[in-house]
This record gives structure tokens, sequence and C-alpha cells, in this order.
């Protein structure tokens, strides 16, 4: 494993730490050469999902592009980043035990949704507003009305 502040080839790991549902392992290391820590998580590799777009365009699931958007959603509420990597974790999860590998944009978007609604109605309201494509202000409207 290469440092990722000096790209020293020598690590050393401090500790590993299995997820609850043993999906992932995280281990944390240091630089043998300028001793920084850092922190690195194995998944297993798996088959490819499929995310069919709005406009039947077909590209490969990036749980880092979900990622980002949950964040930007999420920005300036009580969501916290454990909260994020947890929502992102149980979405793949969910999409790779499905029937299929290829899996709508919209079934990710509800998947997210759910679970942001539970957790901040802020984060939840953002999120769907550009998961719905609000063109409007009666479309958030509504929305807010649905949660009240």
């Amino acid at each position: 494993m290469k440092c990722p502040y000096c790209n020293h080839e020598e690590t050393e790991v401090l500790e590993t730490r299995d997820s609850e549902d043993l999906a992932v392992t995280r281990r944390r290391r240091t630089c043998t050469k300028c001793e920084k820590r850092f922190t690195t998580y194995e998944r297993l590799e798996s088959v490819p999902i499929t995310v069919i777009k709005k406009d039947e365009r077909r590209e490969t699931f990036d749980r880092e592009k979900l990622k980002r958007g949950i964040v930007h959603s999420s920005g300036k509420t009580t969501v916290k980043a454990e909260d994020i990597d947890r929502i992102v974790d149980e979405v793949e999860r969910e999409l790779i035990g499905g029937e299929s590998v290829e899996v709508t944009s919209k079934k990710i978007g509800e998947l997210v949704a759910k679970r942001l609604k539970k957790l901040d109605k802020v984060a939840y309201i953002r999120f769907a507003s550009v998961f719905r494509s609000f063109v409007d202000v009666e479309d958030f409207e509504r929305e807010v009305k649905k949660l009240l």
C-alpha cells in the first residue's frame, strides 16, 4: 500500500476492524518513511452494477458519485459523515443483493430518499429536489406537505 502523503511503498497496519456485516475491512496504517497515518478500506469486489439513467444511457454504479450527491444534499444539516457512509453501504448492498445487475437511477434515488427521510427532513427535501427534478416552488410545497 502506497502512502497517500509521500508515495512510499512500505506501510504498517496499526489496527484492523471489520464492519458489523463483515462486508468491509477498515485498516489504520502508518507510513514507515514519513510516519503519517491514514485509513484504507477493503471491500469484496463484485459484479459491477449498471445504472440506467433517465435518458436511457447506461453507466457503471459509482459509490463515490452517490456519496457526493448525498454529501451535497446534507450540507449544513445534522447528517454525519458516518450516516452518509452507512447509507451508501446499505444502498450498495441492496443493489448487489438484487435480482438484476441493471438498476434504474430512479430506484437508487428512492433507496437513498427513504433513508434520508428517516434521518433528516431538510437533507431529504434537498435530495428529492434533484432526484425528482423539481421545477418550481409548487413541487417543493407538495413534497413538504407530504412530510407534515
